[in-house]
């Protein structure tokens, strides 16, 4: 058999490597060609599987098209559209039952339609709307609080605050921490008041009577007292806060009106 070989430069692949192309010139494969690949050592490839066992994450081969050595953008869409289509059907998994055509589940080996009613006068639905609008919640979720701590930019650990002692808390191994990070976050996650367990049996077994909506702590009420004593500390981290403005502000002046030597006028 007379064959006619052409090797090239496939600049496609890293520098060395070569494309070969055998074309038959006689027999009845005549016409008909074959492409082989030789690495920069000389090793021949006939296929692509084995050129990318050899490349390995060297080359990405995605896109190459073996037959004329060059790298074909739309060969790789066109890839990943299939492997997109065959991964959004292993995903749908069974077909869609309120969608599929009803078939009729008899003995029968042929399968035959039927006709689906799904309205008649005498259905009836009953939807329960408070199983439908709650929400499942951890039990015990505080615990993961624990150990928690705030620090400032310098990475030091900041003072924690002092609880009054009508917060109280409860259920396994709850400490003062944990619950003034508890009564935080359920501030800050949910408009509605914080009451603590309004129910007495939650400390005896708050696994079952548990409000999962209210800190981990007693019931307890908020007193006149108690809002005069938070409005005095307020007033006065607001006075402690004008001082230092106005401290920096006369020493920023003070500065200004130095001259470039650092005197005073």
């Amino acid at each position: 058999m007379i064959m006619e070989r052409k090797r090239t430069d496939c600049p496609a692949l890293p520098p060395g490597w070569k494309k070969e192309e055998v074309i038959r010139k006689s027999g009845l494969s005549a016409g008909k060609s074959d492409v082989y690949y030789y690495s920069p050592s000389g090793k021949k490839f006939r296929s692509k599987p084995q050129l990318s066992r050899y490349l390995g994450n060297t080359v990405d081969l995605g896109s190459f098209d073996f037959r004329t050595g060059k790298m074909m953008p739309s060969k790789m869409q066109k890839n990943k559209q299939r492997l997109r289509s065959e991964n959004l059907s292993l995903s749908k998994g069974k077909p869609d039952l309120n969608t599929a055509l009803p078939i009729r589940q008899t003995a029968s080996i042929f399968k035959q339609p039927v006709t689906k009613v799904v309205n008649h006068p005498n259905n009836k639905v009953k939807t329960d709307l408070q199983r439908a609008s709650e929400q499942p919640r951890q039990l015990f979720w505080e615990k993961r609080l624990k150990g928690l701590r705030s620090s400032d930019v310098s990475e030091e650990v900041l003072r924690t605050m002092d609880l009054p002692k009508g917060l109280q808390s409860i259920g396994p191994d709850s400490s003062d921490a944990t619950l003034l990070s508890a009564i935080a976050s359920a501030l800050h996650m949910s408009s509605a008041p914080i009451t603590g367990q309004t129910s007495s049996a939650a400390e005896k077994n708050p696994a079952i009577w548990l409000n999962t909506s209210q800190p981990l702590c007693k019931a307890f009420t908020v007193t006149d007292e108690d809002i005069r004593e938070q409005e005095l500390k307020v007033h006065q981290a607001r006075l402690s806060l004008e001082e230092a403005l106005m401290a920096d502000t006369l020493a920023r002046a003070a500065e200004s009106s130095r001259d470039p030597e650092g005197r005073a006028p």
